[in-house]
């Protein structure tokens, strides 16, 4: 057996013993630990004095995001649901960088929640030059009956209709050169039955940002998006059942889950001015499996 055949194995076994957690799941009780590059990145001062908003930044995707950004200079204001103890964490972890981080509690269901993060962010940086959509809901149901009315709807609220909001609200504080980074997924081209409602709204922000990117480049802003596969993230055991958790990541032709750590240097990129030309891009971080 190779190494990394055995740390496919091991990785498994250790997912397989995860427990199951509440939406919308803590780092704290995720097994193995998800790998934000607290240990591995490292900055070139590509975002020197730029100043981010991300939304979902207390754990996950978001928080090896954060942290990426802050080792490359960009200050960040860290939008979560009400996860305070990872919020904390990620916090640190930009504050270790030496940048600025603002900590924004609130549910981006909300629309006048959405507009007072893009405040907060003016308030504290005085501008925004990345913005990244990267809060998301999901939940597993087997039938179309099974999905609640009231959960269809929120889920479109805190995955789409959230991202109109503060992108309406943050374009004007944004000057030529910002970039919107928006989280789609591989559901966007490859929906999974199960996720229905989940994936719906990955196609739709696939759309959006397409859209948006024509939108704004009069304007000099540049909008793309990055569609991650299956990533190791307290959002697997808080939404999916436990033999899904346990083979999760296995059907990619690498035979395993991503980290979040593995995402987070496509953002930097596509953050950085080194991305001048690239808008309207969906960027494929999947383990191999390809997206159309």
């Amino acid at each position: 057996m190779s190494q990394q055949q055995s740390q496919q194995q091991n990785q498994q076994k250790a997912q397989a013993q995860t427990p199951q957690q509440t939406p919308p799941g803590t780092e704290a009780q995720l097994t193995p630990k998800a790998d934000h590059g607290e240990s591995s990145y490292v900055g070139h001062g590509r975002l020197a004095d730029k100043k981010a908003l991300i939304t979902g930044a207390d754990s996950g995707i978001g928080r090896a995001v954060a942290l990426a950004f802050a080792r490359e200079g960009a200050d960040v204001l860290i939008a979560y649901l009400n996860e305070h103890e990872d919020a904390k964490e990620t916090e640190r972890l930009v504050k270790e960088a030496g940048r600025k981080a603002v900590l924004v509690p609130g549910d981006l269901a909300d629309p006048a929640h959405c507009r007072a993060l893009v405040d907060r962010a003016v308030q504290e940086f005085g501008r925004i030059d990345v913005l990244v959509n990267n809060a998301a809901f999901q939940m597993t149901h087997e039938s179309i009956e099974d999905i609640p009315d009231e959960e269809w709807r929120h889920t479109f609220a805190v995955n789409i209709d959230a991202m109109f909001h503060i992108c309406k609200a943050a374009v004007k504080h944004m000057q030529p050169g910002a970039s919107i980074i928006n989280t789609t997924s591989i559901n966007s081209d490859n929906p999974k039955p199960t996720l229905l409602a989940y994936a719906t709204t990955k196609g739709a922000i696939a759309n959006f940002t397409a859209g948006l990117a024509q939108l704004l480049a009069e304007k000099g802003i540049r909008v793309n998006s990055v569609a991650p596969g299956p990533i190791w993230t307290p959002l697997i055991p808080s939404t999916m059942p436990p033999d899904q958790v346990a083979s999760f990541g296995q059907q990619t032709p690498m035979k395993r889950a991503g980290q979040p750590a593995e995402l987070a240097p496509v953002y930097v990129m596509l953050a950085s001015n080194e991305a001048s030309y690239v808008s309207g891009a969906r960027i494929a971080v999947t383990g191999g499996t390809p997206i159309l």
